[in-house]
């Protein structure tokens, strides 16, 4: 699952949630389309992407990767420069996990 958020302070190791995880206006949690993708080894690059498409409006700050729909373990989370979207913009998120 991929979620955003309005968060501002930076990512921690010890981190459990999102600063602030957007739940509303087309930015929910949402399952991801999970792929194995080549970065410098085939296939060793876990890939998930979401396309969230707003009805709302926000400045998103930041991103993270979860176990489940709601709840569940951060798996990673990054804080970035917002990102304002509107209501009809659509913001596709992309995370990958490279693992050797």
């Amino acid at each position: 699952f991929i979620a955003i958020g309005t968060g501002t302070v930076a990512a921690a190791a010890g981190d459990t949630a999102l600063g602030a995880e957007i739940t509303t206006g087309g930015g929910a949690r949402a399952a991801a389309t999970a792929s194995r993708v080549t970065t410098d080894v085939k296939n060793y690059t876990a890939q998930n992407v979401l396309t969230f498409n707003f009805t709302a409006t926000f400045a998103v700050t930041e991103s993270g990767v979860l176990n489940a729909a709601a709840a569940g373990v951060l798996l990673a989370r990054q804080v970035f420069t917002a990102v304002n979207v509107v209501s009809g913009d659509s913001l596709q998120v992309t995370w990958k996990f490279d693992v050797d």
